[in-house]
Order: structure tokens, then C-alpha cells, then sequence
């Protein structure tokens, strides 16, 4: 991600958007009040004066940090928190928000659109939905 994507005229955006590299489609989000107050720091920072991204690399020939890097980090703060690395990674974690927001709502075209899906097919594949939740799903709802 580019500082761009979340910051204009000065301030952190409430929410952004980037494009995935897979689909070349806009995926929208709403950046939490933590998450606002760490990149607002972070932008700060002596790193950060002059990069064109969020988490530049460590060495001058990277711009940017890689996505190994990343997944890396992501192991060292989920065992620093005392859970077992094995169990969350880098799309796990993606998934989890939005199979959270499935299970609440029920709404399918909601997960689509935040996970930039252009087909139906493709969400309900990735969450793993199954005839028995649309049949929960149906007899939850009174007409």
C-alpha cells in the first residue's frame, strides 16, 4: 500500500480503497480509531519522511516491504501474543473478517463486494457456504 491510499491533504482517510493485484478491482475499507492513531505515527516516523509507501523496505533497492516479509511479521506478532503461528496467516486473517460478517448477517453480496469478488460463485466458494447454511439462513427469516 502507498501512503496515498490512506492519507490526503494531511489527514488519515476514514476509509480507503486500493486495487487488487489479482483482479485489478477496488477492494473498500473502513480504518478502525486504533488503527488511525498507529498510522498516524507511523507516518511520522524519521522511516517514513519522503516514502511513497506505507512500510518501505529495509534496503534502498526495495521500496517496499515483500509480501514474505509481511508474512513473516504477521507470525512473529501472532506468537508474540501467544497463539500458535500455524493456525493464522496472512489470507486466514483475511478471511476471518468477512466469514465473521457472513455469520452475523447472512449477507452474501455484502462479503462480495468487500472482498472485490466479481461472481457470486466465487464468495460462496470462498467462504465455504453449503446448502445447510442457506437453509439456516432461510428459515431463520419470517415472511
Amino acid at each position: 500500500m502507498k501512503v496515498v491510499d490512506v492519507m490526503a491533504s494531511g489527514q488519515i482517510n476514514e476509509r480507503a480503497s486500493v486495487l487488487q493485484s489479482k483482479t485489478q478491482k477496488p477492494a473498500r475499507f473502513k480504518i478502525s480509531e486504533g488503527t488511525l492513531a498507529s498510522l498516524a505515527r507511523w507516518i511520522r516516523e524519521p522511516l517514513m519522511v519522503g516514502s511513497e509507501y506505507l512500510w518501505p523496505g529495509r534496503f534502498h533497492e526495495r521500496l517496499h516491504i515483500s509480501t514474505r516479509q509481511y508474512a513473516r511479521m504477521v507470525r512473529e506478532w501472532v506468537t508474540s501474543i501467544g497463539l500458535e503461528a500455524s493456525a493464522y496467516g496472512t489470507h486466514s486473517m483475511r478471511r476471518t473478517k468477512v466469514t465473521q460478517i457472513y455469520k452475523k448477517t447472512g449477507n452474501l453480496r455484502a462479503v462480495q463486494l468487500l472482498l472485490g469478488h466479481t461472481k457470486m460463485d466465487s464468495t460462496v466458494r470462498y467462504l465455504g457456504v453449503e446448502l445447510e447454511d442457506a437453509l439456516a439462513i432461510a428459515e431463520a427469516i419470517e415472511i
